[in-house]
């Protein structure tokens, strides 16, 4: 008797447990696997072992977003293009989603008005009744302004564009309810501080409460919305890997279909059912209301003859461009007599962007640098008393244009650093691999004590405001980068150098030490093709939370 097959956890199993294979014919695939590399899925229809319908159960149990009910899903061999899908239902709750988002922002409104109260009864106790009136008022019309402009949608805008709306929103109603009491209401013009107090903890609490919401939810198989998606290829892995890092964005992926049968399994997680022809069944027996179309190397006329014979059962369809590369924040689309076009800024080249950005660095930098200097001075002294040695590090950085600069930090290290690193990846070849991909060690061991502390909370960067104040870096901005990597940027030096590097950045914030280096370099070519004020904001209060984490290294 041959020794029992050890059998795929997954897909394999399931369909031995519900009769659809015998072990015999796993063992026989999974042998055809190995030499070929195939999918296992593939491999069982082309030897008629299973059919379609059978397939397509088994991957849809491995679902986190779909699950069986009681009742049995139908097994049987048909050449039809359909699923018998009865007794599956999918487990996002959009509704309860829905509900949870909009009951965060009321909270986060309530915290403003409540605020805004007790400022009041401190300083004006005589027109209490009129401010909790404004302030109701003002949440009231926040809320209507939200719904309106897309704010309580569940497939999330991405948290740059969300607080650039949510921010403009508030401030319009605030200045209007201003505006209204000092005209109508005769309120005494000092009160009007109140509205601001309203104004900036309803900024604050609305977009930090919101993050909050989708961190601890998000992940939750029934947070958001779920999606198909129309197409299974190289691009459809992307996007669903990125889906996958960013489940905050609310579409939850349950199938993917494509009219290759070798893609037949799974891509990222997510089933291939099989071809674009089933998804109205997908629609209709899933009952999932919104598709994803990932076939960018599909000729436009083709694509839309796709899209009418099998699209038309959902009711929202997101097409994914051949646009790789190009910016992808706030890029409106414009219809010019009947073209589809889109507008792209250039926003580093605008001189009036470039004299914001330089003012808010100067002004912050001025402002922060006095408040915190008991703080650096204190670290000083600390370094002093652990290594001994300068307390200061200058090191050659690429600033705007390729340039060379001295970049000002405290010091972590024991000694020369640079000799000392070359010395010790010439001896260790795992952490000459380490160094290799993510150009850092995680646990270096020329590190001081105290610079371990520092480098934790980024706090050995910050006598680089001494350089933001000279004009080489900006508080925001691309890493700084050392010359000997340029090779390994794979030609994004000329993208990245467009701007001045940063004291912080937008991989710092995102990624942090689990970034290779590759990823960092895309990070900031994205930074820079996407600038904008409000993306600068962002990073400034992702930066603050970061810190306060202690995620460095």
């Amino acid at each position: 008797m041959a020794e029992p097959v050890q059998r795929d956890p997954l897909l394999g199993q399931l369909l031995v447990d519900s009769g659809a294979i015998r072990g015999v014919d796993l063992e026989e695939a999974l042998k055809i696997q190995d030499r070929t590399g195939q999918l296992l899925g593939t491999i069982l229809l082309e030897m008629g072992l299973c059919n379609r319908s059978a397939l397509s159960s088994a991957l849809l149990k491995q679902n986190p977003f779909v699950e069986d009910q009681v009742s049995p899903v139908t097994q049987r061999r048909t050449k039809r293009p359909t699923l018998h899908l009865i007794g599956f239902h999918v487990t996002t709750k959009p509704l309860l989603s829905w509900l949870l988002l909009v009951a965060t922002d009321i909270l986060s409104l309530a915290l403003a008005v409540l605020l805004a109260a007790c400022a009041c009864y401190l300083l004006y106790p005589q027109i209490i009744r009129e401010v909790r009136t404004a302030g109701l008022l003002a949440s009231v019309l926040v809320l209507v302004c939200f719904t309106a402009w897309r704010l309580h949608s569940l497939v999330a805008l991405g948290p740059v564009e969300e607080l650039r709306r949510s921010t403009i929103l508030i401030s319009l109603v605030c200045l209007g309810i201003a505006c209204g009491s000092c005209v109508y209401s005769h309120i005494e013009r000092d009160a009007l501080v109140l509205i601001f107090v309203f104004w900036a903890c309803a900024v604050f609490f609305v977009p930090v409460l919101r993050t909050r919401l989708r961190q601890v939810c998000a992940k939750r198989p029934w947070w958001g919305h779920p999606v198909v998606l129309l197409g299974a290829g190289d691009s459809a892995r992307r996007v669903l890997g990125m889906l996958r890092r960013h489940p905050e964005l609310g579409l939850k992926p349950v199938a993917a279909l494509d009219d290759d049968p070798e893609k037949i399994g799974q891509i990222e997680g997510v089933p291939v059912l099989g071809c674009l022809n089933i998804a109205p069944v997908l629609a209709r027996d899933l009952k999932v209301r919104r598709a994803l179309v990932v076939m960018p190397s599909v000729p436009p006329v083709r694509l839309m003859e796709l899209l009418e014979l099998h699209a038309s059962a959902f009711s929202y369809l997101l097409i994914v461009p051949n646009l790789l590369g190009l910016y992808s924040m706030l890029v409106p689309a414009h219809d010019l007599g009947g073209v589809l076009s889109l507008e792209v800024k250039q926003n580093l080249l605008l001189p009036s962007h470039g004299r914001l950005k330089r003012t808010m660095d100067v002004g912050l930098t001025f402002l922060g640098g006095l408040l915190i200097s008991p703080l650096l001075l204190f670290i000083a002294v600390l370094i002093k008393l652990d290594s001994g040695g300068p307390v200061f590090y200058t090191g050659k950085r690429l600033g705007k244009n390729g340039q060379l600069f001295n970049a000002l930090k405290f010091r972590t290290m024991y000694g020369d650093g640079e000799e000392d690193l070359e010395d010790l990846l010439a001896k260790n070849a795992a952490l000459r691999e380490e160094y290799e991909k993510y150009h850092k060690l995680k646990k270096d061991p020329r590190v001081t004590r105290v610079g371990r502390t520092l480098r934790r909370y980024s706090l050995d960067e910050l006598p680089q405001l001494w350089n933001v104040l000279r004009g080489d870096m900006s508080l925001v901005g691309p890493r700084p980068y050392i010359e000997r990597e340029i090779p390994d940027m794979n030609r994004n030096h000329p993208i990245v150098f467009k701007v001045l590097p940063g004291m912080t950045g937008l991989w710092q914030v995102s990624a942090r030490n689990k970034a290779s280096f590759t990823e960092r370099v895309e990070t900031d070519v994205f930074y820079v093709r996407n600038w904008s004020l409000w993306l600068d904001l962002y990073v400034f209060a992702k930066t603050a939370e970061v810190v306060l984490s202690g995620t460095g290294t």
